[in-house]
């Protein structure tokens, strides 16, 4: 069992081997300021609104605790299932939604990112929304049999040792020592794409730690969304979270591989190995790359333009919704170059009478295709789950199966 803060070096690669993962997390910078460039307040405010949902489906999904993304929609509604398993998932999933919205509407810097008391908060805000009932926790003997249920208290440190598959955690008394040399280096750590490093190489150390009961995969997931707001590369357009559950097996693999011990004096200087440390780095931040792209892509003007036109040409809004081609323009515009409208200047561009633009608006503010915040206030795009494989296919693949599947 590990006991001592020097068990879990190197918490950095040396800057004779890091010029790989620096190159990658250069283009990440790069490309992520491109795509917050891109992008509207009032587009980037619905996205964030959506991801957010995403990310705990995706969360929770690699914790093997998933609940579909239709009933997540109907849980924000309050709408919960009558099974009391899937209404005990609905409610982590919006546990989890909150959480993440909090740490959005209330950032940090990157030093206090990494404070162990922060670190706590988002534990804290997760679990403390949930009932004793809900966190409720079943531990398991080496032979898969349960051995005792506890209930996790939110916020607050283990003091119990544990082991995770072949993982043994570090003593219980040591991480108070532990998480304070973790928030020491990641936090102080140079300026630039060395932080983006930090930031990848801080998520495994953190499960590496595991500093609470339970909990930890989604905390430490989390937490590297806030690091990576304080860094100011996410802006609420893209998520790592997304990539990580799509490829698990390699995410799991890859933090599995990073607890590996040094192998050999070419192998950097800590207890732990760099090599595996370094592969892992490149690993995260790579899911982060192709998420940049990815939104790249989907956010891109001229393809937009084409997928609302298919949108507003499908039968099913059309015929059942009573939407009209002449939202084309109006919406295009909307996502494009603004972040609101007021509700006559929507209906100017769409070239209606005021009656028939009126209704329209009408129509697309049911269909979720417009958002406003009051019954007269000025408009802005939105983005409805039921539209995402017009919209942006592929991003929520789960989502559009269960639009579907609801007859949308």
């Amino acid at each position: 069992m590990y006991d001592h803060p020097s068990q879990m070096e190197p918490l950095l690669p040396r800057d004779g081997q890091a010029d790989e993962v620096l190159g990658l997390a250069h283009d990440l910078r790069t490309e992520a300021a491109r795509l917050t460039g891109a992008c509207q307040h009032g587009v980037s405010q619905e996205l964030a609104r959506l991801l957010r949902s995403m990310n705990s489906y995706y969360s929770n999904k690699i914790e093997g605790e998933h609940t579909r993304p239709l009933e997540i929609e109907q849980a924000l509604s309050q709408d919960f299932s009558s099974d009391a398993e899937k209404a005990r998932l609905q409610r982590l999933a919006l546990a989890h939604i909150a959480t993440e919205q909090w740490i959005q509407e209330e950032p940090v810097d990157v030093a206090q990112a990494y404070a162990p008391d922060f670190l706590c908060r988002i534990h804290r805000h997760l679990f403390g929304q949930l009932s004793d009932a809900d966190r409720i926790v079943r531990l398991h003997d080496p032979q898969g049999v349960v051995s005792e249920a506890l209930v996790v208290t939110p916020g607050d440190i283990r003091h119990r040792e544990v082991r995770i598959k072949n993982h043994v955690a570090p003593a219980a008394s040591v991480l108070p020592d532990l998480l304070a040399r973790w928030s020491t280096v990641y936090g102080q750590a140079r300026r630039g794409e060395l932080q983006i490093v930090a930031a990848a190489a801080a998520h495994h150390r953190l499960v590496w730690i595991h500093p609470f009961a339970d909990g930890n995969g989604r905390t430490a997931r989390l937490h590297s969304l806030a690091v990576l707001g304080a860094l100011e590369l996410t802006s609420g357009l893209w998520s790592p979270l997304r990539g990580l559950a799509r490829q698990a097996e390699r995410y799991s693999e890859a933090l599995g591989n990073a607890d590996m011990p040094r192998m050999g004096d070419l192998d950097g200087r800590g207890q732990l190995s760099e090599r595996m440390l370094l592969a892992w780095i490149a690993f995260f931040i790579g899911i982060c790359l192709d998420q940049v792209r990815f939104m790249s892509r989907m956010l891109n003007l001229r393809d937009m333009q084409d997928r609302l036109g298919a949108l507003l040409a499908h039968e099913e809004h059309v015929v059942k919704r009573g939407l009209r081609r002449e939202a084309l323009r109006p919406l295009h515009y909307l996502f494009a170059t603004q972040g609101e409208v007021s509700r006559g200047d929507f209906a100017s561009m769409s070239g209606l009478g005021e009656r028939t633009a009126t209704t329209l608006i009408g129509k697309l503010l049911d269909a979720g295709l417009l958002r406003s915040d009051s019954p007269r206030g000025p408009v802005r795009f939105g983005i409805p789950m039921d539209a995402l494989r017009f919209l942006f296919p592929s991003l929520w693949p789960e989502a559009e199966a269960d639009a579907a599947a609801a007859g949308h």
